[in-house]
């Protein structure tokens, strides 16, 4: 194989290339240096950390999309809190007193339409004013944390259902609801991008909006429709999580929105937008849960976890830039 054949196949692969040396690192150091007889590579641990990886997992699809966009969305973490807070909260409203479990369905319909809403209430503010996004979820972030902390005060919201408990453990030959919700996301999403109108559009929009506009695309709308996207699926990764834990802190979901930016960054989706794949941030997403549990495994705290999670991020950021520079110097040729 010639060495530009083997370059551009790391760099269309890299993420996969960058989990396989993960396992290998992770099992061969884990041998020498993990307290646990279990070995790294697990069946259970892996199904496991499929399972862990949901709830930013989720979160990250709509990322992608709105950074394929051009956009970006910090107010996830926060809608996230504020949605979790709705679906266990609303299960005791005295209007839906005596429907005993039907009131489940209702109170996840609605904290996915909060989600929604929030997504809408984003996407609204960019269009109309023409403010950047990062300004404008940076500020509904704050907006959003508020009404957690309003809600209920500083205090947690618990209501823990065993039917919606048993819908959350249920699993299919071992592989748990969270899971199936994730890997089924991520399918759905990139049958968006990559089989419909919307998802050529999003890519169109993000490389080049002047362009986009003249090509006819009503970009306002199509962004507002991906803000509500990502509303949407951050309040599905609450009901994933929630479902099952029954309590929600006012400040569950901090950093959030830096954990799913990671992700997708880490799988090759550009910050400038018309670039990206959803298939590969579901890889960012196991590559980073893989680093959070392997680094675990051998015997790192917290603090070196997100030490080594940050250089990795700004060694992609800088690879990716280099890349670029390249990319144009050779098209000045």
């Amino acid at each position: 194989m010639e060495k530009s054949s083997i370059l551009t196949f790391l760099k269309d692969n890299a993420i996969w290339v960058f989990i396989a040396l993960e396992l290998i690192f992770f099992s061969v150091a884990g041998e020498f240096l993990s307290l646990s007889d279990k070995a790294f590579m697990d069946g259970a641990n892996m199904l496991l950390l499929f399972k862990q990886s949901a709830p930013i997992g989720i979160i990250a699809l709509g990322m992608t999309v709105v950074m394929i966009n051009g956009n970006i969305d910090l107010s996830v973490g926060a809608t996230y809190a504020l949605c979790a807070v709705v679906m266990l909260d609303s299960m005791t409203w005295s209007i839906f007193a005596g429907l005993g479990d039907w009131v489940i369905p209702i109170s996840i319909f609605i904290s996915l339409i909060v989600g929604m809403v929030l997504g809408l209430i984003n996407g609204i503010i960019v269009w109309k004013t023409g403010v950047d996004a990062f300004i404008v979820t940076l500020g509904s972030m704050l907006g959003f944390r508020g009404l957690v902390f309003m809600y209920n005060g500083e205090n947690p919201t618990s209501n823990l259902n065993w039917t919606l408990v048993d819908f959350a453990e249920a699993d299919i030959f071992g592989i748990e609801t969270p899971t199936i919700i994730f890997v089924a996301a991520t399918i759905i999403v990139w049958l968006l991008m990559t089989r419909t109108i919307h998802g050529r559009n999003a890519y169109a929009v993000g490389d080049n909006r002047n362009a986009a506009v003249n090509a006819g695309i009503k970009v306002g709308p199509h962004m507002v429709w991906n803000f509500v996207l990502i509303g949407f699926l951050a309040a599905l990764s609450a009901v994933v999580f929630y479902a099952s834990s029954g309590s929600v802190n006012p400040n569950d979901g901090t950093l959030y929105e830096l954990w799913v930016i990671t992700a997708v960054v880490l799988g090759g989706t550009k910050l400038t937008g018309g670039s990206g794949s959803i298939i590969a941030t579901f890889g960012g997403v196991i590559a980073i849960q893989l680093l959070r549990k392997g680094l675990g495994h051998i015997g790192a705290d917290t603090a070196m976890v997100n030490l080594v999670i940050g250089l990795i991020l700004i060694a992609v950021l800088f690879f990716d830039q280099q890349l670029n520079r390249k990319g144009k110097e050779e098209l000045k040729v």
